[in-house]
């Protein structure tokens, strides 16, 4: 619910950003040419005119090291605002001294008008060439690079925005399977079937991978990727008692995809029946930078359960009715929504969900869909 509360309370900061302080500091259309790099093009031309070419492409190379623009033209600002829910960055292309007013402006407004005070820790004025905004988990900067150029010999990357998974962030996500240095074994998942590690693992890095698809510096990811897999492989040796290479024997992929990242480990558990096999992998993901990619906020975050959901797939029985056909798995989001006392009575599925201590029921297809109708028994009470 705070996203909505805080888009419903801050919409009047919305617009006073809008109305107010962007019309005050947007400026120009767009930066006049800067007279340096102007005067070496206008020699080189001449130069290649007069057939002297080696000094013509020396001068073109010293050109394309100066900005196109005016890095201080008095004539041009761009002030650019995104929030999401409490948190909002500004973008601005003008002097410090009036970044500060406009950081002025927004204490102003936020304590005069909704009683609020701006964090000193997090309400900084950054310079994006050479330091990083830090917004939504990720790194916002200024990309600057002379030598990177486009099918034209054009430089095209100077002054736009890059996004990167910051340094930190990737130390963060090791720390779970490291120790001293190394990457270790995890003894809590240890009692787990080798389906249920190896699904746990690969899920909670495609969900770190898929929220920092749009980095720049995505495969940085490279070093979480290395711990993983050999905390992976170390968590499955310690449970059978054997070396990693055994492990890699034991579960190496039937195939490996024709292009792409290959698949390290690969669990597969027959059902019979002429059902379609459980099958778990680890690998396979790419490392390559999406701009279009849809981030999800909350990747998902894999618990230890005390009963193997595997097991319970493979008995193939709902465990409602006892019905055997169409068998699913039906998810809830938290338990704690099941325990929240002041309300109705609550349907039998829920109150069996409680009592298992579970995050999911296996059930089958008639039920599944009466659970989603609200058309199963509520249990009787008694005073």
């Amino acid at each position: 619910m705070s996203p909505i509360l805080a888009n419903i309370y801050l919409h009047e900061l919305d617009q006073f950003v809008e109305h107010v302080l962007l019309p005050a500091y947007n400026r120009g259309t767009a930066r006049r040419e800067n007279p340096a790099y102007k005067r070496l093009r206008t020699h080189a031309a001449r130069l290649k005119q007069q057939g002297c070419l080696e000094e013509a492409t020396a001068l073109r190379r010293h050109m394309q090291t100066l900005p196109y623009g005016r890095p201080a033209d008095l004539e041009f600002r761009r002030l650019y605002y995104v929030r999401y829910a409490d948190d909002f960055l500004l973008g601005f292309a003008g002097p410090r001294a009036e970044a500060e007013t406009i950081k002025g402006q927004l204490g102003t407004v936020l304590q005069g008008s909704f009683k609020l005070t701006l964090s000193e820790a997090k309400t900084v004025i950054t310079h994006a060439r050479t330091e990083a905004a830090h917004f939504l988990g990720y790194d916002i900067v200024v990309v600057h690079d002379d030598q990177k150029r486009n099918q034209f010999g054009h430089r095209h990357l100077n002054g736009k925005i890059g996004l990167k998974v910051p340094a930190a962030t990737i130390r963060e996500k090791c720390r779970p399977y490291m120790a001293h240095g190394k990457p270790i074994h995890r003894a809590e998942r240890m009692v787990n079937h080798p389906y249920s590690i190896v699904a746990d693992y690969h899920a909670e890095y495609r969900g770190i991978v898929a929220y920092y698809r749009m980095a720049d510096n995505l495969h940085r990811l490279n070093r979480l990727q290395g711990v993983m897999a050999t905390s992976l492989l170390k968590t499955l040796a310690a449970k059978f008692g054997c070396s990693v290479r055994q492990v890699l024997e034991r579960y190496k992929p039937t195939h490996q995809p024709q292009r792409g990242p290959k698949i390290l480990l690969q669990v597969t558990v027959e059902r019979g029946g002429g059902r379609r096999p459980l099958v778990a992998r680890w690998g396979g993901l790419s490392l390559r930078h999406t701009s279009w990619a849809v981030l999800k906020e909350r990747p998902q975050k894999v618990w230890n359960e005390r009963t193997e959901l595997v097991e319970r797939v493979l008995a193939a029985t709902c465990e409602l009715c006892g019905s055997q056909a169409h068998v699913q798995v039906h998810h809830v989001r938290r338990l704690s929504n099941l325990r929240k006392g002041g309300r109705k009575p609550k349907p039998a599925w829920m109150a069996k969900m409680i009592a298992r201590q579970r995050k999911t029921l296996v059930v089958c297809r008639r039920c599944h869909y009466a659970i989603h109708a609200g058309r199963l028994e509520t249990p009787q009470t008694t005073a």
